[in-house]
């Protein structure tokens, strides 16, 4: 089984949730064969009891590595597909902002972008990912966050006319800057606020007002509404990773029992890639 370090709350005493990939052993569901391997929301356990199948998705496809679809094949990989295409709605030629852009949406994220030939700039915590994001995921440009002391006069060096769509990961600090670099009808696809779960009072946004005077649309999603095209999806982006159009990077960590640190570290931008945890090898 491979478990996506992706927390969801559990009840006291149940076992935290997070998206995995598994191997049906039993199953009395007709959809679902024993043998049959799947990916969805598992418990962190060597063996979940899934009693709510319908979200759950049978892997066809066994040719590329399984973890991927706790990544790019799975929900990461629909939510940077579905919150770019169907809320951004891109246009060829326009400017792109990823922030948290190292992680296992935003690095989807900007080379979907730059597949629909738009202009990407990513943001990340460290100098090897900013690396990354230029050298490997096919980036325009990209930036140190933690090395800017102001947020606002960096976006405006990378965007020098404005920011048509931004992807949303981050909120707090970085959300008030780009408001005040989004151009004039531009797009915010809200995905995350990953610098806001864990404060015990979030920042406010100061800048707001700025969705008025530029008739900015900012929309929040969850992939959940997009799971219905999942074949769509898997139809156009599973070539693409064949032909060696789109790169992926996981941050692998063995064992369930590293599963509490590899989640802590999250937190504090240790991980490259997507983090996952082999909790047993097929």
């Amino acid at each position: 089984m491979y478990l996506m370090i992706n927390v969801e709350e559990s009840s006291y005493g149940m076992p935290i949730t997070g998206n995995g990939v598994a191997k049906v052993v039993d199953s009395t569901h007709p959809n679902f064969n024993k043998g049959d391997l799947i990916w969805g929301m598992t418990g962190w356990e060597e063996y979940s009891l899934i009693k709510s199948p319908e979200y759950f998705f049978k892997i066809q496809h066994t040719d590329v590595p399984l973890s991927y679809y706790t990544g790019i094949l799975g929900m990461p990989g629909a939510t940077a597909y579905f919150g770019f295409y169907e809320v951004c709605s891109p246009k060829k030629g326009e400017t792109v902002f990823v922030s948290a852009a190292s992680g296992a949406v935003g690095q989807l994220v900007g080379q979907f972008a730059k597949l629909s030939g738009c202009y990407v700039v990513g943001s990340a915590g460290s100098k090897e990912k900013v690396d990354l994001l230029k050298n490997k995921f096919g980036f325009d440009d990209a930036f140190n966050y933690k090395e800017e002391p102001d947020l606002n006069i960096a976006l405006k060096r990378y965007f020098r006319d404005g920011i048509d769509i931004y992807f949303e990961n981050v909120g707090g600090k970085m959300l008030d800057a780009v408001l005040l670099n989004m151009k004039l009808r531009g797009r915010i696809a809200a995905c995350g606020m990953i610098s806001q779960y864990n404060l015990e009072q979030p920042e406010g946004v100061h800048n707001i007002f700025c969705i008025t005077t530029k008739q900015i649309r900012m929309e929040g999603f969850t992939v959940l509404d997009y799971y219905h095209n999942y074949p769509k999806f898997l139809e156009t982006v599973l070539p693409k990773i064949k032909e060696g159009k789109i790169t992926y990077i996981e941050d692998i960590t063995e064992g369930l029992e590293s599963a509490p640190a590899a989640l802590i570290g999250l937190f504090s931008g240790r991980n490259v890639g997507k983090q996952v945890v082999v909790v047993a090898h097929e």
